[in-house]
């Protein structure tokens, strides 16, 4: 036996080695980039309806679904879950983070299998860096879960058109599940069927999709037509424009001018692997799709009914880094190629070096990106920041002291951080939130506010600064007579302004006196 050959290792356990390596790595790095800086102190809006929604009962949170958010009603009850561990914004986030992670991995494990294990090494870790994909494992959302429902289900979708079996049948039930979390997630179909076109599969592949696709279609269903009803929750959007699509393509391709230029440039070169031979799908022909049908479906409807938000496609993120991984790959294998005086190959352009090589450029793209990464960790990053809000109420208002949240949402901070609000009389509420199956309460009529404002000398108000001033009108009876009655019978003493927010003290005026020769009227 030839000395070192018992130390030997086969080269089947090698190549699972590095799949392996491949895989771990990027969803190792997702993980910590997730949990740098996850504790923020300060939750924005939406993450705080979680919040607040995930702490009800399971009675309550089905009773929320009948009027509202049924879209996030199965991400709702996972918080529930996570939530019963320890109620905190640490924990709120944390199923976001290791669904990054997963993703993360996913991306690497489509690299692998239709290329090789470094395309997957380069994808995965490209995935990772991206501060579209990092913003999104620190939200207490559902969208980092739909994105690893996605790419996992379109890596059964591979495995099943390369003819593994039971693929179609897992294939449809990650795909349905993932729809439930998200009803857009479904747009995923689209791209899957681009898919099956450019790989030019036979009618045996396209039926085995059809039937999984349909029954994902048929399930979601319900979804769909409660979600009908609950339209007027995405009134504030409006039609996507061509600024739209370059900001996303910005996004997925990295924000910062050198690395979109240089992903922009290596995604286009990976476009000339997009057909393979008949019936073989490849690493361009699933990415391609991925990264541009859901968007551009979802832009191209809401032209006629506005329902595009980046966050809702953000699992085509996915197919992003695999397009640039393909094209990096293009550019080694053709430098690889290179025979210096037309004799021998370039002694150092050896698998190793080629992929170290890749994991050093998408290291140099993060640290050219760590400024915005280092950005998005600040609270102020987002819309809003109630955490901020809270400090202040804490610190201003006093048991018994009456608020008015104007508009009734920005009653979320107190939902959100009900400790910095302890004690205070909430003017305009008739009904709490939970009992009422609504996500911020009923409010009383414009009367009976009018009739309890008129009992107050002083009252704090929570508000959007712009309704203040006058920039955006009140959108109900009762916004309508609060307004009234503030500029009319009180005066603003000071005013705090903390994460997007004002936070004002209001005093009563005093009364003018009667008018000199004529007599009181009296009541």
């Amino acid at each position: 036996m030839p000395a070192g050959a018992a130390t030997r290792v086969p080269r089947g356990h090698r190549a699972r080695i590095r799949r392996r390596t491949a895989v771990g790595v990027p969803a190792l790095v997702m993980l910590a980039l997730g949990l740098w800086g996850l504790d923020r102190g300060g939750m924005w809006r939406d993450e705080a309806v979680s919040f607040q929604v995930g702490r009800r009962t399971v009675p309550q949170i089905w009773l929320l679904l009948h009027d509202v958010d049924a879209v996030h009603g199965m991400y709702y009850f996972l918080v529930h879950a996570v939530l019963a561990v320890h109620p905190g914004e640490v924990v709120l986030r944390l199923p976001s983070v290791c669904a990054a992670a997963v993703t993360a991995a996913l991306v690497a494990a489509l690299g692998a299998r239709l290329v090789r294990p470094r395309v997957g090494l380069w994808a995965g870790l490209l995935y990772a860096v991206a501060p579209m994909a990092g913003h999104y494992a620190q939200e207490g959302r559902s969208y980092a879960l739909v994105a690893a429902g996605a790419t996992g289900a379109t890596l059964l979708f591979v495995r099943a058109v390369q003819g593994a079996s039971g693929s179609w049948v897992a294939y449809g039930a990650v795909a349905g599940l993932t729809c439930w979390l998200h009803e857009f997630a479904v747009l995923l179909l689209c791209a899957h069927a681009g898919s099956l076109a450019l790989a030019r599969v036979g009618g045996r592949v396209w039926r085995g999709w059809g039937c999984a696709a349909g029954a994902v279609v048929v399930s979601l269903a319900p979804m769909v037509l409660v979600s009908r009803g609950q339209a007027a929750q995405v009134a504030w959007l409006r039609r996507p424009t061509a600024v739209t699509a370059e900001e996303l393509s910005r996004g997925f391709l990295g924000p910062s001018g050198g690395v979109y230029a240089v992903c922009l440039g290596l995604a286009s070169v990976g476009l000339a692997g997009l057909f393979g031979r008949r019936g073989e799908i490849t690493l361009v022909g699933v990415a391609l799709p991925l990264t541009v049908a859901p968007p551009a479906v979802l832009m191209l409807a809401s032209q006629a009914s506005p329902l595009f938000v980046d966050r809702y496609v953000l699992y085509a993120l996915s197919g992003a880094p695999l397009l640039v991984a393909a094209g990096a790959e293009r550019v080694a294998g053709v430098v690889g190629r290179l025979r210096p005086g037309g004799r021998t190959r370039h002694p150092l352009w050896h698998s190793p070096f080629v992929t170290l090589t890749g994991v050093f450029a998408v290291a140099l793209a993060f640290l050219h990106q760590l400024p915005l990464l280092r950005a998005d960790r600040d609270p102020g990053a987002r819309p809003d920041d109630l955490g901020a809000v809270s400090r202040v109420a804490a610190r201003e208002l006093a048991p018994g002291d009456a608020v008015l949240y104007l508009p009734s949402q920005v009653r979320n901070v107190a939902l959100a951080y009900p400790g910095a609000f302890r004690g205070a009389r909430d003017v305009a509420l008739a009904e709490g939130p939970a009992g009422s199956g609504t996500l911020y309460g009923r409010e009383a009529g414009a009367r009976e506010v009018r009739r309890r404002m008129a009992r107050l000398d002083r009252v704090w108000v929570v508000a959007d600064p712009d309704l203040l001033v006058g920039r955006r009108l009140p959108r109900s009876h009762t916004e309508r007579a609060e307004l009234a009655v503030l500029r009319r019978d009180f005066t603003g003493e000071r005013e705090i302004l903390r994460g997007g927010m004002a936070v004002r003290l209001y005093i009563r005026k005093p009364m003018k006196p009667p008018a000199a020769g004529r007599k009181p009227v009296r009541a």
